[in-house]
């Protein structure tokens, strides 16, 4: 296989990479690291065109310059846009060094011979550290699921395989004139490598962004947009999740139920937009009030829940207290409400063989008699609530 017929195949791969990831960037504008990765993957076809070029030129140095600057370019464009994804500042500092070195270096690579291992060596040492910062960004995120992991590994073994090409060279032999390097064995050699690497980098960044969109639309699907909590959808997915956990592992779980007190009062006295501003204060008020992982959620309208892992009982009254005095003392003129508005809450420890519904159903059975009682305050769960009474006047018939 020729490095020709390799090189035209690595410039239709960049151009079917560069409009996969500008389709991804034209289809969900949260993915911003998609179009620096079009824009990297487009300035390889370029770089490929200029490896066609400089076979018929007749003085190669400036299609070889462009030729290294532009590959490089690329790779930046591309560090920059696996940053951006990753929601990593890019490493400006260390992106500009690299260039400035590169550019240093020009007069002294393109005046060594072309055969000389050194001037291959430095060649490659540019590549090496971008392929390099390409792991250290997503190491510095964060994130440690499978394809991040693999990604990591990627960039690693990339860095790896432009430090071996001058070994490469030096083995199988070189071009000793740059026109004659698209007819060597280490072209052919090199131009696979690349196209291997190439494939490997943009379909694992194809997967990651893929993987991190049907996250990010599960998260949106999940989530109340008035308040910014889980709606209920969210709520039970999450919240069943931690009372299994929570059981098999005998840690104790309690269940918060709360309802904003008067709320049909508020909309019709003051406008449906004074309602939403008073919901979503006292969702701010759930965040800070109780304790960080909780699972806090919008069921609907004024109801709201709160499950929190690792609390007691009295721990779960604790937190709820804290939120209803919070509310109680919050302002909301500035919405034209005058004077002051409550809440009422429930809260239920689980118990051995819940389920979800088994714990919601007592959490509003405590929220109940808290409204019962006057509002405004925390009632408990201590066990199941006693059977209905039987109505005055109305007796069971014995046989």
């Amino acid at each position: 296989m020729t490095a020709a017929f390799v090189l035209g195949i690595n410039m239709v791969i960049a151009g079917i990479f560069a409009i996969a990831f500008g389709v991804v960037a034209a289809t969900n504008r949260s993915a911003r690291g998609a179009l620096w990765m079009a824009s990297g993957y487009a300035t390889g076809i370029v770089d490929v065109a200029l490896e066609f070029l400089l076979r018929i030129q007749s003085n190669p140095t400036p299609v070889g310059i462009g030729i290294f600057l532009t590959f490089l370019l690329a790779l930046t464009l591309c560090l920059i846009g696996v940053a951006r994804h990753y929601d990593v500042a890019p490493p400006w500092k260390a992106i500009a060094a690299i260039w400035v070195l590169s550019l240093l270096a020009v007069p002294l690579l393109f005046a060594m011979p072309v055969t000389s291992v050194l001037r291959r060596a430095l060649y490659q040492l540019p590549y090496i550290a971008t392929q390099l910062l390409f792991g250290f960004v997503v190491l510095r995120s964060g994130r440690r699921q499978a394809l991040d992991l693999l990604l990591i590994g990627l960039a690693v073994l990339s860095a790896l395989l432009y430090a071996v090409k001058p070994l490469i060279a030096w083995t199988v032999g070189a071009a000793s004139t740059p026109q004659a390097y698209m007819a060597s064995t280490y072209a052919a050699i090199s131009q696979s490598i690349g196209a291997v690497t190439l494939v490997a980098l943009a379909l694992v960044l194809l997967l990651v962004m893929m993987r991190d969109t049907t996250a990010e639309m599960l998260v949106r699907s999940e989530t109340d947009s008035l308040s910014g909590l889980l709606n209920r959808r969210g709520f039970d997915r999450h919240a069943e999740r931690r009372i299994e956990r929570a059981l098999r592992t005998g840690a104790p779980a309690v269940l918060i139920a709360a309802d904003l007190d008067h709320f049909k009062a508020i909309n019709d006295g003051y406008g449906h937009a004074a309602g939403d501003g008073v919901i979503a204060h006292f969702a701010d008020v759930l965040r800070h009030a109780v304790a960080e992982g909780a699972v806090v959620s919008r069921l609907g309208g004024e109801e709201f829940a709160v499950l929190l892992a690792g609390a007691d009982l009295a721990e779960g009254r604790r937190q709820a207290e804290a939120a209803r005095r919070a509310f109680r003392a919050a302002s909301f003129a500035g919405l034209g409400i005058d004077g002051t508005i409550s809440a009422s809450f429930g809260v239920a420890q689980a118990m051995a063989g819940d389920t979800l519904f088994d714990l919601s159903r007592r959490a509003d059975a405590a929220l109940y008699r808290a409204k019962a009682g006057g509002r405004n305050r925390v009632c408990v769960a201590l066990g199941e609530l006693p059977p209905t009474p039987t109505p005055m006047g109305v007796r069971k018939l014995s046989g």
